[in-house]
């Protein structure tokens, strides 16, 4: 049993190491809970530099966040785009394919919220 979970622990820190050195994006991870049963919780600032993107991904478990700076537009399969700015929060699903692109000329910042499956990756490329 001590295995196993040293195992899921091991699996998930890497996974989130993984995720954390995705290129186009800075993580900063501020917190993760082992809650609820069967699931992460993690708190992480996202930063995206002017011009670029997170990357199309997806992620076993919902996202909700908070954009703290900067606009960004915010690509989520089978959903209008959205603009959001400041002071402006957004939910993804859990699996939906989505994206985030800094907008204008500066650089853009965001609180961000996974609960997931503690037994997958954090993220994961889409196409």
């Amino acid at each position: 049993m001590l295995k196993k979970t040293l195992l899921a622990l091991s699996f998930a820190g890497l996974a989130f190491a993984a995720f954390a050195q995705q290129p186009g994006i800075k993580r900063t991870p501020l917190q993760k809970v082992e809650f609820p049963d069967g699931y992460n919780t993690i708190t992480a600032i996202a930063e995206v530099p002017a011009g670029g993107a997170a990357g199309r991904h997806t992620h076993p478990g919902i996202e909700t966040g908070y954009v703290l700076e900067g606009e960004l537009t915010l690509l989520i399969d089978g959903q209008p785009d959205k603009t959001l700015k400041a002071g402006d929060s957004y939910q993804i699903p859990a699996g939906v394919v989505h994206d985030a692109k800094a907008h204008g000329d500066k650089s853009m910042k965001v609180l961000g919220v996974y609960v997931v499956d503690k037994t997958k990756p954090l993220a994961s490329p889409a196409p």
